[in-house]
């Protein structure tokens, strides 16, 4: 019934021996979910692949990839494996890597495992590193017997305020100049 002599001629009996892939769903997408330019979303933003974000969005976002454009703005607290921020964001930033291009502006505290900042980029918060920044509850939380919210380069920390309190250290640097911390 199935023997490759009787059906070694006919059509139907090679479309059946040979499976066909074209129905079948990559694993892995490598086409991203795209939030255009002319598009605002309101609410929480959950993906398992890619995000690019071009328009605006206000609420959290919870994705494996980020890439948040140059003339888009986040409101709300971003969650990812890797971020990549070339736009503005409002709100804090946990992500196992974190790039910060030139043309950047972020308004909030940054968890991170590893960081990148680009001349030019502009950053008003706090920075930690941590091993996982995915599962901690709390940008502010810190682990068993580590200090919290200590700085972990030039663009974080926090400076004295004229009333004595401590306010978060600004950040920002220009093509040709280093980065450097205003009080």
């Amino acid at each position: 019934m199935f023997s490759k002599a009787k059906d070694n001629g006919s059509p139907e009996a090679a479309h059946t021996s040979a499976p066909s892939n074209s129905n079948k769903r990559p694993s892995k997408s490598n086409v991203p979910s795209i939030i255009s330019s002319d598009m605002t979303v309101i609410g929480t933003l959950n993906a398992t692949g890619d995000i690019q974000i071009d328009g605006k969005v206000e609420g959290d976002i919870n994705t494996n990839s980020l890439t948040i454009g140059e003339k888009a703005v986040v409101n709300g607290e971003v969650r990812a494996e890797e971020a990549i921020v070339r736009g503005h964001v409002i709100g804090s930033i946990r992500a196992r890597k974190v790039h910060l291009c030139a043309t950047s502006h972020v308004e909030g505290d940054i968890l991170h495992h590893a960081l990148a900042v680009e001349t030019g980029a502009f950053f008003e918060g706090n920075c930690r590193h941590s091993d996982d920044p995915l599962s901690s509850d709390s940008p502010q939380q810190a682990a068993p017997g580590k200090p919290s919210a200590s700085p972990r380069s030039a663009l974080a920390g926090s400076a004295p305020a004229s009333n004595g309190a401590a306010k978060p250290a600004v950040a920002s640097a220009s093509p040709g100049s280093s980065a450097a911390a205003a009080s």
